[in-house]
Formats: C-alpha cells, structure tokens, sequence
C-alpha cells in the first residue's frame, strides 16, 4: 500500500476521532471542591498587597485608600486599560496585511489529463502530468484595500475617543466613591465618640428597671405605677440600643468604602470640632465650572465625536475599493521551469448595492448624530438642575445642622443640671436617665447632621466635577495618595469659597 493511501486513511480516521470526541462534550458542573477553592482565592484576591493600618486614619488617607483600593474604582481602572487595548489594536488594523502560508499537498494518483479535438471529437493528446503526487507549497502576501483601511481609520478615531469615555467614566465613579467615604468617615467618627459612652448609660436604665421590677413585686405602691415607670425605662433602653445599633454599622460602611477586610479593628482621627465647610461660589460659576469639567458631559462630546465619525465611516464605505497585492511563491512540484515567484495586482470592486442605499445609509448615521447632540443636551440640562438641588441641599443640611447644634447644647445643659439636682426619689432617678439619653441621641443627631453636611458638601464637588486627585501623581503608596488628596482638597477649597476659609 502507498504512503499516500496511508496518510488519506490516517486523515479520515483524524476527522472521525474529532467528530467523535466534539459529540462527547457535555456540560460539566462545577463541584463543592472547586468552588471552595474559587472562593478561597476570591477572599485572598480580595485584600492582597494591601498597605496594613497603622495608628488612627484621617480624613485624607480614608479617600486615598478608596482611591487606591475601592473595588468599584478599580473596575473602572480596569475597564479603561481595555478601551486603551483596544485601541492599540485598532491601530493594527490600519497596517496593510502579511499573510504567511504553508502547506502540503499529495494524492493517490497521478493529476494527470488529455486533451480532445472539439471538430473531431477525438482524442488529441495522450494523458499527461506536471505535478507531482506530494508537493510542498508556500506562499507570503502583502495586501493593503484602501477602502479597508478608510474604515479602519475612522474606526480608530472611534476608539479613541471610546478610551478617553471610559476615562471620564472612571472619573465619575471616583468622585461617588469620594462622597461616599467622606459621609461613612464622619459617621464613623461619631460612632467612635459615642459608642464608648452609651454603654453606662444603657446599664444604668437596665439598673433602675431591674429595681423598678423589684418595686412592683414587693407592692410597695400602687401597682399602675411601677408600670408606667417600667414602661418609660423601657422605651429608653429601646432608643439608646437602637442607637448602638445603628453606631455599630458605621465602621463596616467606612471598611468597605477603603475595601478594609470585614471585622479589621481600625480608629479615625476624633473630630474634636465640627467645622462647616462654606460654599460660597456664586451659582452662575458653579453652572460655568459644571458645564466644564462634568465627566458625563466630557463623556457626551466624545459620544458625539464619536457619532460624527460613524457618518463619515458610512460615507467611506459607499466608495468603490482599491486593493494592491504583492506576493511570494514557492511550490516544490519538479515539473515546474521556477519553483519561486513574485506577483503584484491591481484590483478594484465596488459594492453597488451600497449605492442604491447610499440615502438610507447616510440618514441613518446622520440620524445616530442627532441623538447623540440630543442626549448631550438633555444631559447639560440635568447637569444645571443637579447643581442647584446639590447647593441648595448643602444650605438645607448646614442650616440643619446649626439647629441641631442648638439642640444639642441645650440637651447638655439638661442634663448637667439633672446631675445637679439632688432628688433621691425613683422619679429623679428616671428623670436623669432620660435626660442622658436625651443627650446621647442629641449628641448623635449632631454627628448625623454634620455627616450630612460633609455629604452634601462632596455632592456639590461632585457635581461641579472637581477631581479628588491631580491629573499625575508622583507615587501610589498611601502616604503619597494622601497628600494627594489634602493639596486637592485645598485646591476645592478655594474654587468653592474665593477669598474665604472653612
């Protein structure tokens, strides 16, 4: 049997054997093992190569942390650097094609033919061969299509501006995430004033209702009121662990916006005073500076490039193409005078019923145009509305919070003069309680509302689009991160409120 016989047959057993083994591919399950094992390198991806905490976290380092470990920040980053590759690879495309190709060939039996006499019918010529049953065959082509790389270039100019929209995406989602961390910090940070306080004054409550039971049971007065008295203990305990509760909660928030693993044991930085950060910048300039720098409306000019582009891309493509081909050959059959060649071509198509629709093309791009103007528009005009709502919440929570400071005072007098007072009876004892949970909720209400005003002030930088960072850095260790932000929380500072102070 010939060597050719037995490489078709070994072919055909090939092709078998993969038909085969594609038929027996079923879904596969993953098992309890494999995802143990996903999960336990998710937990340890999760917080790997991370700068440990050391001594109490600031305000700054908080946001720097964010910045550099938050994971919805990190998406993004990570989605920018594939638009970025992406573009790379659009760029590629713009080059002219190199194709390298090699091969075998080989039959069982000679290519042979004959000829015949179309007058006579017969035969004219014995049958014959020029290629040899194996041959080896080789071929190197440089082709380049004007028309391809027309649509090519537009399609990186789309890219592009794709890499530069995921920037601004990216910037967007740094900024909520700036806001979020600095609202959870100051709420953290009343957690830590006061969660060491409420503790006496929850077993103190616990103290006087056990001896409040105590009374009911010897049935020293009337039974309706150890009750009532019960029953106002009662309700305080509910508020003041209501309030612990919720004082517990703020930490984690501030973990997960620094991506701090759940449970870690971490201080912040007491807030000894509670200055209000001052918004003067007239609306007028915050419109000017929003209109700006807002990443979505950056976001929406690169869209609208973007569609501009898409018009010319369709225009392009209603041309008729030019390919130019130059190439190399080799082919090993011995019957040949040169076994190495080199061609070049020349050729032009044009699809024409790409001309027929030329019309409906060019209104369809135009028509994407319009909608990308019209959703920059509609955007500018939900930009303007946002910087008001966010300046006109600041006001509302600043105004807010001076009466919850007012509030707060007069709790503290209250209840400095219920320490005074010297009442021995259960009813002052129950009237000193209540007034220290008075002011440990006053005390709270003080730390919410100033969170609030904190939120609302990195709302309003939110919304003008001030970056928590400058445009380059010189490091991204934590240290470095921090005095990042600290120079551009100075920087927000003056843009905010000229020629004042907070």
């Amino acid at each position: 049997m010939s060597s050719s016989r037995i490489s078709a047959r070994l072919l055909w057993a090939a092709l078998v054997a993969a038909a085969l083994a594609g038929c027996a591919v079923q879904p596969r399950v993953l098992t309890i093992d494999e995802r143990r094992a996903a999960m336990a390198a998710d937990r340890q991806a999760l917080f790997r190569e991370q700068e440990p905490v050391r001594g109490a976290i600031t305000l700054e380092e908080a946001m720097a942390r964010a910045v550099k470990y938050n994971l919805e920040h990190r998406v993004r980053l990570m989605e920018e650097a594939v638009a970025q590759r992406q573009l790379d690879l659009s760029r590629v495309e713009l080059l002219p094609r190199l194709t390298l190709a090699a091969g075998y060939a080989g039959r069982d039996t000679e290519l042979a033919a004959s000829s015949r006499d179309i007058t006579t019918g017969l035969q004219s010529l014995a049958p014959s061969t020029a290629t040899d049953r194996e041959r080896v065959l080789g071929d190197l082509g440089l082709s380049w299509n004007v028309l391809d790389f027309g649509v090519s270039y537009f399609q990186a100019r789309q890219q592009a501006d794709r890499a530069l929209a995921a920037q601004e995406r990216r910037r967007k989602a740094l900024h909520l995430v700036m806001q979020q961390t600095r609202q959870a910090y100051w709420q953290a940070a009343g957690a830590q004033q006061l969660e060491a306080r409420i503790e006496p004054v929850l077993q103190q409550a616990r103290q006087a209702l056990v001896d409040a039971r105590q009374a009911e049971s010897e049935r020293v007065r009337s039974p309706l009121e150890p009750l009532n008295y019960q029953r106002q203990l009662l309700d305080i305990i509910r508020q003041l662990e209501a309030v612990r509760d919720e004082l517990q909660l703020a930490k984690p928030r501030l973990a997960s916006a620094m991506n701090l693993e759940p449970g870690l044991a971490f201080s912040v930085v007491p807030a000894d005073a509670l200055p209000v950060p001052r918004v003067t910048l007239r609306t007028a300039r915050m419109e000017e500076v929003a209109l700006l720098i807002r990443p979505e409306l950056v976001e929406s000019h690169y869209q609208e490039r973007i569609g501009v582009l898409e018009t010319r891309k369709a225009l392009a493509r209603l041309l008729p193409g030019v390919e130019i081909s130059l190439g190399g050959h080799y082919d090993s059959n011995s019957y040949l005078v040169d076994n190495t060649w080199w061609d070049a071509g020349l050729r032009v198509s044009w699809n024409l019923l790409n001309a027929l629709n030329a019309g409906r093309i060019r209104g369809l791009a135009q028509a994407q145009l319009d909608l990308a103007r019209q959703q920059r528009l509609a955007l500018g005009m939900a930009v303007l509305t946002q910087v008001h709502v966010a300046h006109l919440e600041y006001l509302a929570r600043v105004r807010q919070h001076e009466m919850t400071r007012e509030l707060h005072a007069v709790e503290q007098r209250i209840l400095q003069h219920s320490r005074n007072a010297e009442q021995a009876s259960a009813q002052g004892k129950l009237e000193q309680i209540r007034a220290a949970a008075a002011a440990m909720m006053s005390e709270l209400r003080l730390y919410h509302s100033y969170g609030a005003v904190q939120g609302a002030y990195a709302q309003v930088i939110a919304t003008l689009g001030l970056d928590p960072l400058p445009s380059s850095v010189d490091g991204h260790d934590i240290k470095t991160l921090t005095e990042a932000v600290r120079a551009c929380e100075r920087a927000w500072t003056e843009t905010v409120d000229p020629g004042g102070s907070s």
